[in-house]
């Protein structure tokens, strides 16, 4: 799983040289800035959320916009074991919005060094979709989310889906 997330880390760095066309549901910065945008473009991914992927169930819990930042956890558990965390944000910068996140291991050891972390700038908003640099946010309804993400693997990058229902009480 390290290696799964190392490989994010260094995509994300690579993602500009590759066509669009590639990818069904993601955009890659080209040389551009960041459109305009407020968290209440992505109000809608608050809440607790629960999927499967990588062989086991993963989850996702957002908090509601406050102070300028959405704060987000996410957990994939593998055969009743977790296999590693997500801190997340999505937080109101220079007129726009970025999601920034962090990977630790099931005892918390950080992945990234200390002061690093892996960066999804904006790359533009519609109705029910919000288009990072790499990761893709999509409303279904209320109760179901998918968030696209770019994955490398063995020298090939695929656009990974992580379809969501919301968990209700």
């Amino acid at each position: 799983m390290f290696k799964y997330c190392l490989s994010i880390v260094l995509l994300i760095t690579s993602l500009n040289a590759f066509s669009q066309s590639e990818f069904k549901n993601l955009l890659f910065l080209e040389q551009q800035t960041s459109p305009p945008a407020n968290l209440n473009a992505v109000s809608w991914l608050a809440g607790h959320w629960r999927g499967e992927a990588f062989g086991g169930l993963t989850e996702e819990v957002w908090s509601p916009p406050l102070g300028g930042s959405m704060m987000g956890a996410f957990k994939l558990v593998v055969n009743n074991q977790v296999s590693f965390y997500e801190l997340e944000t999505i937080i109101e910068e220079n007129n726009s919005l970025i999601f920034r996140l962090k990977h630790f291991a099931a005892n918390l050891k950080g992945w990234e060094e200390k002061d690093q972390t892996v960066d999804f700038k904006l790359v533009n908003v519609t109705d029910n979709k919000v288009f990072f640099n790499g990761l893709t946010l999509e409303k279904i309804s209320d109760d179901e989310i998918n968030i696209y993400v770019a994955i490398e693997q063995n020298g090939n990058i695929t656009e990974e889906k992580f379809n969501y229902q919301r968990v209700k009480n």
